[in-house]
């Protein structure tokens, strides 16, 4: 599943409402001709109006979906740009008390357009809807366009779109061997989200072994606990990413995005705020699952963890060969970071004579 967007439409002006949406990290405000200079007054986010940063019916199309005519139509405009679905049903009223609101979409012509790999929003009023919406054909759609009647119930919409992110299907892993390695750069990743003990990043000197690093959110004698930082490995690792997608450490950089995993495989994902590369001393841990073997080189220092079976931080220095850590273990290689079905490998030979 890719990062997904959050769009609000708002109908009637509120400052209250605008700021929620700035603040809880919203995609673009849905808004009336007229309200652009109000908006950006309060802060930078897209406007989708006809005096707006997006132009409907240039920019972004707002279509009705209830017909193969329909579908057809929305399948020739993909090309062109987002098609953002028409909120038209109203509420149902069955004579026995307040009128019930429909969903204005159904799920097989949406996912018959998205076969078709274009950005498709549709409007959402409740987190059931936003579950759905983003859990179709398993990667969902572009986004939606949330319609709340609250602050607080533009808050909770918005934030349950941003935390919308695949799970990691964490598996046991046993410790074979821990070596010194001598000097070598090593990065620390400060974060803008605060962690718990359990949560870490996925790092690993392969593309499909992984060992969940913790961050530094455990109390210890020496220093005070960093509940932003991850001490992830040596600057050549893979680290990953949103969108299934892995990045070296030494690569990222201020505002990249990387997945925090929590020992349970659910994620989030948080904000590079920096990095911090500095020469340590460095372990090589290797580690089993199953066939699969892989290998990790971490600062040698008692605040750098991985994590064991029940989320627990288990201290590299306290390491020993028949631990059990958490690992994710993919069988596919990776071509430029993305995943892909073919053989990439990483073997140790046995040294030759002359090299």
């Amino acid at each position: 599943m890719s990062l997904k967007e959050a769009w609000v439409c708002l109908k009637e002006w509120s400052r209250e409402m605008v700021t929620t949406a700035l603040e809880n990290g919203a995609d673009a405000l849905v808004i009336p001709a007229g309200w652009q200079e109000r908006v950006k007054a309060l802060g930078r986010i897209t406007t989708v109006s006809d005096d707006g940063d997006l132009k409907p019916g240039q920019d972004v199309f707002f279509e009705s979906l209830h017909s193969s005519e329909d579908e057809e139509r929305i399948g020739r405009l993909l090309p062109l740009g987002p098609v953002a679905l028409e909120d038209e049903i109203p509420e149902r009223d069955d004579g026995t008390g307040p009128g019930i609101r429909q969903r204005s979409w159904e799920v097989i012509p949406l996912e018959n357009l998205l076969a078709r790999n274009g950005r498709i929003f549709v409007p959402v009023h409740s987190t059931e809807e936003v579950d759905l919406a983003l859990g179709i054909l398993e990667r969902g759609v572009a986004g939606v366009v949330i319609y709340a009647e609250t602050p607080r119930e533009l808050r909770t919409l918005v934030k349950r779109v941003k935390s919308a992110a695949p799970s990691e299907a964490l598996q046991i892993a046993v410790i074979e061997s821990i070596r010194p390695a001598g000097l070598g750069d090593r990065v620390c990743v400060d974060t803008c989200t605060l962690m718990q003990e359990g949560e870490g990043l996925l790092v690993g000197s392969s593309s499909s072994f992984f060992f969940l690093v913790q961050a530094e959110a455990k109390t210890n004698p020496y220093v005070a606990p960093r509940p932003f930082r991850v001490n992830a490995g040596a600057v050549y690792a893979y680290v990953k990413v949103p969108e299934g997608r892995t990045r070296y450490l030494s690569e990222l950089a201020s505002g990249d995005p990387v997945l925090v995993v929590r020992a349970d495989g659910a994620t989030q994902v948080a904000t590079v705020g920096r990095l911090k590369i500095e020469r340590r001393p460095l372990l090589l841990v290797e580690a089993a699952c199953g066939e699969m073997r892989g290998s990790i080189l971490l600062q040698n220092a008692e605040t750098i963890r991985l994590s064991n079976p029940e989320g627990k931080a288990l201290s590299i220095v306290e390491l020993k060969p028949g631990d059990a850590i958490l690992a994710a273990v993919e069988k596919s290689g990776r071509h430029f970071g993305i995943q892909v079905e073919e053989t990439i490998g990483s073997h140790r030979h046995p040294r030759q004579p002359g090299t």
